[in-house]
């Protein structure tokens, strides 16, 4: 009876791993189907598209070459590295306030607001999709300021969730010992409730930052292919002609460029994730 307790933690180990051998080949397959296919002749794509490159078909880098020349990938890094940085910014500061505010002023319009903002994150996309277009046109914002307005508004419903449940969990004590040493509101915030707030944070960045750099629907719908400030999936698209034909080559070139970014971002920050949502749900 003494043996039969290791060999259960035995079997349900081996399980426990084989199931997550499973999910990363599942999620790391669709990676491994873009690179092999970046370096593969655009013909052979459609033919094959999961073998592996042969002296036949393999075109080293003649598909990045092209991609780089036909969409202004260059010039379409640089505004996804600013809108999705200048996004993610405007988006910590102020749902970080909001949630601050909300959460230590205890009155009905505070707790409406609080509701409203858990609301926003149930509502699709497409309910406010044309609305929205017709706003964001009328206020001239298909440009990059305009852009980040946009995206706060969209990612202040779970940050604004994230936020509140944190700080509900920091005790009342810690700021009101910096008020007794004579620091306002603003001054508790910045100096004592924000550093607290890192780990939160750091979460709230990266979940928007995957979600702003990898969005193409929204900036094709306001800022649209004729302007300067297209973003990466936005000038990936552009690859598709007129009658639908697609240079498959160049276009699973840009998206292994595209990934790479948010790939490294990922990585360094990782560890923050669990940390920063187990923080947020001390408290509801």
């Amino acid at each position: 009876m003494q043996n039969a307790i290791p060999v259960k933690k035995s079997r349900g180990n081996s399980i426990t791993f084989l199931i997550l051998c499973a999910l990363v080949i599942v999620f790391l397959a669709p990676i491994l189907f873009i690179v092999i296919n970046s370096f593969k002749g655009k013909f052979f794509i459609s033919d094959n598209p999961f073998a592996f490159p042969t002296p036949e078909t393999f075109v080293g880098i003649t598909n990045y070459i092209n991609g780089l020349e036909r969409t202004g990938f260059l010039s379409a890094i640089g505004w996804s590295f600013f809108i999705t940085i200048g996004s993610v910014v405007v988006i910590i500061f102020f749902t970080s306030m909001t949630a601050y505010y909300i959460t230590r002023v205890k009155s009905k319009l505070t707790s409406a607001i609080y509701y409203l903002f858990v609301f926003s994150m149930i509502v699709p996309f497409q309910m406010v999709m044309f609305p929205m277009v017709k706003l964001a046109d009328r206020l001239n914002l298909s440009n990059p300021i305009g852009m980040i307005a946009l995206y706060l508004g969209f990612g202040a419903g779970l940050s604004v969730f994230m936020f509140s449940g944190f700080i509900k969990s920091i005790p009342l004590e810690i700021e009101e010992a910096a008020m007794i040493d004579g620091c306002n509101p603003l001054q508790t915030y910045f100096y004592i409730v924000l550093p607290i707030l890192k780990p939160t944070s750091i979460t709230v960045a990266i979940l928007n930052a995957m979600w702003i750099w990898n969005d193409y629907l929204l900036p094709y719908l306001v800022i649209g292919l004729s302007t300067k400030y297209k973003t990466i999936p936005v000038v990936i698209q552009m690859l598709v002609g007129s009658n639908g034909n697609r240079d498959m080559g160049a276009m699973m070139a840009m998206l292994v460029l595209a990934i790479i970014p948010i790939i490294v971002f990922y990585l360094v920050c990782q560890k923050h994730i669990i940390e920063g949502v187990v923080a947020g749900a001390v408290k509801g």
